[in-house]
């Protein structure tokens, strides 16, 4: 058995309207899940019949929802192999003053989520704030280029900088998407 803790107010996105999203995710994985109000989800890795990957997948599944992820873009966690999940703690980088971490959120999101936005569209990947992170679901060529971006703009870079950084690493993207190897 193993647990994993996610916030209390995102326990409704993970059990869905009349446990749908739960069921889903428990079809995909053949993994039971047992979540309780307070946010703690308890699985059993070990059962009859479940490959040892989906194990660690499902784990990223429930983290990426705890992290402010609608369940149907968390599954594409499942749906590639080549998928990832990461997750950064905006205080790790800046510190943890509130005002700070408030300011770095509204410089991750941009006016009308337009940061966000292109974010996810140049780099090709999925982009959450939530609370003290930024987290990011994406392949093994988009996760990198995303999380530089970030992180350019959490150490104070100016937007314009970074979008033509985004700007210039589409090139390796397309090929990626080719399915070229780098």
């Amino acid at each position: 058995m193993r647990s994993i803790r996610i916030p209390s107010d995102r326990v409704g996105a993970l059990v869905g309207k009349d446990g749908s999203s739960k069921k889903m995710i428990e079809e995909r994985t053949g993994i039971k899940l047992q979540i309780d109000k307070e946010g703690e989800v308890v699985y059993d890795d070990n059962a009859e019949g479940v490959e040892p990957i989906m194990a660690l997948q499902i784990m990223d599944v429930i983290k990426a929802v705890g992290r402010g992820f609608n369940p149907d873009k968390a599954m594409k966690l499942l749906d590639d192999e080549d998928m990832y999940f990461e997750s950064i703690d905006i205080k790790d980088v800046i510190g943890d003053r509130q005002n700070q971490v408030v300011r770095a959120r509204g410089r991750l999101i941009g006016k009308d989520g337009k940061t966000r936005k292109l974010i996810e569209d140049l780099a090709d990947v999925y982009m959450s704030v939530y609370g003290n992170t930024v987290s990011l679901i994406g392949n093994s060529i988009s996760l990198p280029i995303a999380k530089n971006a970030i992180e350019m703009l959490l150490h104070g870079s100016e937007h314009s900088t970074v979008y033509h950084y985004l700007e210039s690493q589409r090139p390796k993207l397309r090929i990626a998407e080719m399915g070229f190897d780098l």
